[in-house]
């Protein structure tokens, strides 16, 4: 599959990041569009990189930024610089910005959930959906600086929220995910979550190497499995 990496610009003075875009040969002329964020680790876009390169295989064009979770304001900056450069450039890419799903993993769903709580992120836009993969959702998103489950109190447009979560997952336990779908069914939002029996780093299609520090492609048939699904999830999250 072709990808193309490009620089985006952030405001607060700190370097340029680079994001890869993700589109099928063959795909439609204009298609949905998918913001992926990877997790914690600095500019670890190559951890969501097959998680990207399955989604896009389902006839979407994929944007992975990289960002940096140890900057003095925790990525903020970089998140929401990425987000502007994928709403104001998406449409030279074949995608359609006003179908964008913003999705993330690790800590990076978080700040995929909060697009959908705060629409003074983007100048009142909001995405068509945001999905959370093996996310924690009490803590203060890093695209956002608030809480999410805060945010959903004072927070007055249903955007349609997907979870996915491993059942395995012992960094991020899947009751995190069951607990925010609770909160939000209680409002009522448009929610639902999807578990799978694989841990932190099958659902998006790897494994951790200890050695390395960081996540690589997954060989076993349980994530390779699972990270499947949750493509098709985010998938459906964009052709919905």
């Amino acid at each position: 599959m072709p990808i193309s990496t490009v620089p985006y610009t952030v405001v607060d003075g700190s370097a340029p990041r680079l994001l890869d875009v993700y589109r099928p040969e063959g795909a439609a002329a204009t298609t949905p569009a998918v913001l992926l964020w990877h997790g914690i680790g600095p500019d670890t876009r190559f951890e969501v990189a097959a998680l990207a390169e399955e989604t896009a295989s389902h006839g979407l064009t994929v944007f992975v930024p990289d960002w940096r979770s140890d900057a003095p304001d925790g990525g903020r900056a970089h998140l929401v610089a990425s987000l502007r450069y994928v709403r104001e450039n998406a449409a030279s890419f074949g995608a359609d910005p006003g179908q964008l799903v913003v999705a993330g993993w690790s800590m990076g769903a978080g700040a995929a959930i909060g697009t959908a709580l705060r629409p003074d992120l983007m100048d009142g836009r909001l995405p068509k959906a945001v999905v959370g993969i093996a996310g924690l959702y009490g803590r203060p998103a890093r695209s956002t600086g608030t809480v999410p489950l805060d945010d959903l109190a004072e927070a007055a447009t249903s955007v349609p929220v997907v979870l996915v979560h491993g059942t395995a997952d012992t960094v991020v336990e899947s009751h995190h995910s069951r607990d925010f779908l609770a909160a939000l069914e209680e409002r009522p939002w448009t929610a639902r979550l999807h578990e799978s029996d694989t841990d932190h780093a099958g659902i998006i299609m790897t494994s951790y190497a200890p050695e390395l520090g960081h996540c690589v492609p997954a060989t076993g048939a349980d994530a390779l499995r699972a990270g499947r699904e949750t493509a098709r999830i985010v998938a459906g999250a964009a052709h919905a």
